[in-house]
């Protein structure tokens, strides 16, 4: 399914639903790829670090101008890249998204370059990518530091990549939905409406898109910005994984050592909730944390300098009634189990995905959980062949949502199944330490 989903340059995540290139999902079908093509998984992320605006900023979607416009919506005719970006730097040779997504890329780029060393040197692969992924690391910590604590702010659900998250409706509620009459839905005519995001949810969606575009793509304040736990962990291991890059370059890394330390500070600091056992997304514009459990608030189990008190407490969270995993629930869903808004078919309302739970292994093997992580990777792997690769499951079931053959299923149980050890191994444990030494 992964050669289906190759155009030559990049692997599209479904050929009928997401027929283009997609940000995070190209760092995680990288991570997967390098263990059966290392050269292929660098073309990946070349091909998406191509489309990088001058302001550092890695767009969420780079169009194929082969696929018809009618394929997918928002379609470049609605981003407008080349016209509305042009005052924020955006490519002119490529038509791209003006939003982002979680920044997994450098991490992914390390991995990469780890799974052949040869390769990678001998085709300059991280002194190419070292500083457009560096341009990508100052364009969030310097423009999207919204709420002034020192994480960044997303200013779009799609941004987080968890789209329509119960997180979500508290600060949505706050923006008035573009008209129905206004677009078309192109994600209803390869999904079910009941899995779908409502047609309230995605008229907010192209209306807070609007106004971003409206505004030439310039950051600052609007009716939409949170600090999202999961992508602010995900930047912190791209910082370890950028110091372990400039290290392999022969050039200083102890201050991007540092940042990613004060990173983990500054999450823990400003969404780290005690009575709930886990981090929170912080709604920057009312100022307060926003009171739903989703799994994004377990992702920073990833992180090698997290106290070691939250981490325990993130294990007995993400085992425990909210998430049921190892009792209830064959995968950690994307919602809270009780939760009022929790469905369990619903995209990002309940259903459990592969990326997250992929993540979440990690994290577990990374604070010394090796049983959990070896059940929860021998759940990854039976529920992703059982579905078929699908895009997300019913977390009770195992019983397929949305689209079958999805790259990032594909890629991550390649990269379960590959035979090494631990996370730890080559994963952000190794980045901390060997930058130390």
């Amino acid at each position: 399914m992964l050669e289906a989903g190759w155009t030559g340059t990049s692997t599209v995540p479904s050929r009928g639903l997401y027929p283009h290139q997609w940000s995070w999902d190209s760092a995680f079908i990288a991570i997967g790829l390098r263990h059966v093509s290392p050269l292929r998984a660098q073309t990946e992320l070349e091909t998406l670090l191509a489309a990088q605006w001058a302001d550092g900023r890695i767009p969420h979607i780079v169009f194929n101008p082969s696929v018809p416009l009618d394929a997918y919506f928002p379609s470049p005719d609605f981003w407008r890249s080349s016209a509305a970006g042009r005052a924020a730097g955006a490519p002119r040779t490529v038509q791209t998204s003006g939003i982002v997504q979680p920044p997994v890329h450098a991490l992914a780029a390390w991995l990469v370059h780890l799974a052949d060393p040869g390769l990678s040197r001998a085709r300059g692969f991280l002194t190419r990518a070292y500083p457009r992924l560096a341009a990508w690391h100052r364009y969030l910590l310097h423009r999207r530091d919204l709420g002034g604590g020192g994480l960044v702010s997303v200013v779009h659900p799609w941004e987080q990549g968890m789209d329509n998250s119960p997180c979500w409706d508290r600060p949505l509620s706050r923006v008035t939905p573009a008209p129905a009459r206004s677009f078309r839905r192109a994600d209803l005519d390869h999904g079910s409406p009941e899995d779908r995001p409502t047609d309230l949810d995605y008229g907010r969606y192209v209306r807070l898109a609007t106004d971003y575009r409206d505004r030439g793509y310039a950051d600052g304040p609007g009716d939409f910005a949170v600090e999202d736990p999961a992508f602010n962990a995900l930047l912190i291991a791209s910082e370890y994984a950028l110091a372990r890059i400039a290290r392999e370059l022969g050039a200083a890394a102890p201050a991007r050592q540092h940042r990613a330390e004060r990173l983990t500070d500054a999450l823990v600091e400003r969404l780290w909730e005690p009575s709930a056992g886990m981090f929170l997304c912080r709604d920057v514009r009312a100022g307060e944390l926003i009171p739903e459990r989703c799994v994004s608030g377990l992702v920073p189990l990833l992180l090698p300098d997290l106290p070691r008190d939250l981490a325990a407490t993130l294990v007995r969270t993400v085992c425990g009634p909210h998430f049921g995993l190892g009792g209830t629930t064959r995968l950690v869903p994307s919602y809270d189990l009780l939760g009022d808004a929790f469905d369990p078919h619903r995209y990002w309302r309940g259903p459990a995905w592969f990326n997250t739970n992929w993540l979440l292994e990690r994290g577990l093997r990374l604070h010394g959980e090796r049983g959990r992580a070896d059940a929860l990777r021998r759940g990854i792997l039976h529920t992703a062949g059982a579905s078929d690769f699908a895009e997300y499951v019913d977390p009770y079931t195992g019983q397929a949502c949305g689209a079958t053959g999805f790259g990032w299923t594909a890629a991550l149980t390649l990269d379960l199944l590959h035979d090494r050890p631990a996370w730890d191994k080559d994963g952000v444990t190794a980045i901390k330490g060997e930058v130390r030494g």
